[in-house]
């Protein structure tokens, strides 16, 4: 008989027909609860889901050891409220190499490089997450989730059968339950696979094997022949043999120190022959301490300090990739869709990026009916990431001779941690929805409509805007560049960051023109956001590094219009007011009285001309970036495109040259962006929604600049 767990009441949630509103969200059914199936189940609760988890033991068996939580993995938990340093997971600060022999090969102190990193690298005792995981589901909901939500979650309860048209599990004591959504999480050995097509793909044993066990850190701290290996806290340490291997790194709170030893699988056969993926199979402390007999006597006295029982042995399995994960309305994550090796410590992170993707497309106003099309959409976007860093665990558990060239451990490292699952599945929702409607009219930003003026006269004269004045204040901020990479262009193929981290720097600069001839010697203020580092690679190889500009607000109609038609610059219309005063300037942002956007910039403090360099931003980037994009007309031709490309303007060919004449440091700066709503800002919340989305993680600097010299951007050009 299944144990049920109840939870928030709810126990059966009554399936509405396909294509009716619905008050609740979707009715989920997961199989397993492991810690992907776990974290999919919070993540959906709080979209507004009703889930129901099936698990088929009895948790009785949970035993100890630890997992990396990279800051992939890591930022996904902070997002759901799961802070893993509450629960004994400490920093991943140092990695070193040794012979088999104890010779040291490298150390690498990683504390300042894991600054590029949005989350923190942390190394968890994997029980504590799971226990953490089990309370979550096991306890009333926070109060910032919605309340419609919920988690049931039953023990002892196998899933023996899936019928994926339906939605309909059937378990081991014949009882059937239906839901809208069946998902398959219950590991290297799924019974929910074998309902994908491909899904009769048996794991099979890499060859290797592994002994796993913990040791007191103070053990080995009391003993004068193993100190030294265990001294520096948060140092994950991996001793190299020909054919075997040795990782050993601390966790909870630096006091356990969890191993894993990995050697070729016919020397443990006799221990792991009924292990396949069981953790939990018993191994054999004098075997271990004979396959590893070679190594470091140092090393193998730290070895002795396991406990008999506690050391346990498993079959490194491996398995060939699946053709799809999905079929109609089941799905698979974690080990079920994609087994992982465990030389990256990626597998528990990559089965946290399936569940928050799989939360992200099952948005909460689903209806049952476009299941089947959501569940395809998580598997394009996941499959290839994830397929990506399983073959990068293969290849690094490889065993290389000296002299061979050795994996791009950095490239796999950037590629694993630049990425925040939520905000890139998030993005994929996007474009997936607005491709699904394509009789829609495409608009800047990325297209708007453009209009002439300040480049010639009505007659075809070149303007002069040589003596044109200008005062720009500019607020440089830290921000994420996940967030920051979603406002690419949605037909962003060739855009990246100069930077593999997952932070990135962007400005909010503000600008009054004035006495512009164009403009009968009046003028007009400007506000943009400019995100720093981008660079624009073209098929050929030709790269253009510059300040990538995906909105400009103007006060004025003319410059917009004009901007958009000849340059492609992507411009909104908003109220820019300036306050201006001795030691401080605010920037208030507007439509029709709605405010929007406060900036303030205080205690200025005036500097030397000299140190303005570069373009008047102070960026090192070569010019500006922006997207054209202008609609065919004509009602048979909607979201057809008369004219889009990339547009690049250097700064080194502005004309006129832009002549600074005060400058101004400003000692503190903030901002503060309100989206409010759709009645307020009909016109663009959707553009001001994403911008309040932006964290700020530091404003790292503030100014002002007052010169004369307004460049006409005639040198603006598609590239």
């Amino acid at each position: 008989m299944a144990q049920a767990i109840e939870v928030n009441g709810v126990n059966g949630v009554h399936r509405p027909s396909s294509g009716s509103k619905r008050n609740q969200g979707l009715k989920v059914l997961i199989v397993g609860a492991g810690i992907g199936g776990l974290i999919a189940a919070v993540a959906l609760r709080q979209q507004g889901h009703c889930v129901e988890i099936y698990e088929q033991s009895k948790f009785a068996s949970e035993t100890g050891a630890a997992l990396h939580l990279a800051p992939n993995a890591n930022g996904i938990l902070r997002r759901l409220g799961i802070f893993a340093e509450h629960f004994g997971a400490n920093p991943m600060e140092r990695l070193t190499e040794y012979t088999a022999g104890g010779v040291r090969k490298r150390s690498m102190d990683l504390r300042e490089a894991n600054k590029q990193w949005q989350h923190p690298w942390l190394l968890a005792p994997r029980i504590e997450l799971h226990n953490k995981l089990k309370q979550l589901v096991n306890s009333p909901k926070p109060s910032n989730e919605r309340t419609r939500g919920s988690v049931r979650l039953q023990l002892s309860a196998r899933v023996v059968e899936v019928d994926p048209a339906s939605g309909r599990i059937r378990l081991e004591d014949g009882t059937e339950v239906e839901g809208d959504v069946v998902v398959g999480a219950d590991g290297v050995h799924s019974v929910a696979r074998k309902f994908v097509q491909g899904g009769d793909a048996e794991p099979f044993c890499d060859g290797k094997s592994a002994f796993r066990f913990l040791v007191p850190r103070q053990l080995a701290l009391d003993d004068d022949d193993t100190r030294p290996l265990v001294e520096m806290e948060g140092e994950l340490s991996i001793w190299y043999g020909a054919d075997r291997r040795i990782i050993m790194y601390p966790t909870s709170d630096n006091t356990s120190l969890n191993f894993v030893c990995i050697h070729p699988e016919a020397e443990s056969a006799a221990d792991a022959a009924d292990a396949g993926g069981d953790w939990n199979q018993q191994g054999n402390l004098e075997r271990m301490l004979a396959i590893y007999s070679t190594f470091d006597p140092a090393l193998l006295d730290l070895l002795r300090k396991a406990k008999r029982d506690s050391v346990k042995v498993w079959k490194l399995l491996d398995m060939k990739v699946l053709p799809t994960w999905t079929c109609e309305r089941l799905t698979l994550l974690g080990d079920a869709a994609h087994p992982f090796l465990p030389h990256q410590g990626q597998g528990a992170g990559v089965a946290i990026e399936d569940a928050a993707s799989l939360a992200v497309v099952l948005s909460e106003d689903l209806l049952p009916k476009d299941v089947p099309a959501r569940l395809k959409l998580y598997e394009e976007t996941r499959y290839d990431r994830a397929n990506h860093i399983q073959e990068f665990s293969r290849i690094i558990g490889k065993d290389f001779k000296e002299g061979q060239d050795q994996p791009d451990m950095f490239g796999f490292t950037n590629f694993n941690f630049g990425h925040d699952e939520w905000d890139h599945s998030t993005q994929r929702l996007r474009e997936w929805s607005w491709k699904r409607n394509p009789h829609v009219y495409w608009r800047m930003p990325i297209a708007f409509g453009p209009m002439p003026g300040p480049r010639q006269t009505h007659f075809g004269l070149v303007r002069d805007g040589s003596r044109s004045t200008f005062t720009t204040a500019s607020i440089k901020f830290k921000t994420s560049r996940t967030l920051l990479q979603n406002l690419f262009p949605p037909m962003r193929k060739g855009w990246r960051f100069r930077s593999p981290g997952t932070v990135a720097y962007a400005s909010f600069s503000q600008t009054t023109l004035n006495k512009m001839e164009w403009l009968g010697g009046s003028g007009y203020n400007h506000l943009g956001l400019y995100i720093h580092g981008v660079e624009y690679v073209k098929e050929n190889g030709t790269v253009y590094s510059g300040t990538y500009l995906p909105i400009l607000y103007e006060s004025l109609t003319d410059p917009i219009v004009s901007g958009r038609e000849e340059l492609g610059m992507p411009k909104l219309y908003s109220s820019i007011d300036i306050y201006r005063r001795a030691t401080s300037y605010r920037i208030r942002t507007g439509w029709q009285g709605a405010l929007w956007g406060n900036f303030h910039l205080q205690e200025l403090e005036e500097m030397d001309t000299a140190a303005v360099t570069g373009s008047i931003s102070g960026e090192a980037d070569d010019g500006i970036l922006a997207y054209k994009y202008i609609p065919k007309a004509g009602r048979a031709n909607k979201g057809i495109a008369a004219e889009e490309h990339v547009t690049f303007d250097p700064f080194a060919e502005a004309e006129p040259k832009p002549r600074v004449l005060r400058y101004y440091k400003a000692n503190r700066a903030s901002f503060e962006i309100d989206a409010l709503d759709w009645e307020q800002l009909p016109t663009m919340h959707h553009v001001v929604s994403r911008l309040a989305e932006l964290p700020i993680y530091e404003i790292v600097g503030a100014k002002v600049v007052e010169g004369e010299g307004v460049p006409d951007v005639s040198s603006a050009r598609p590239v």
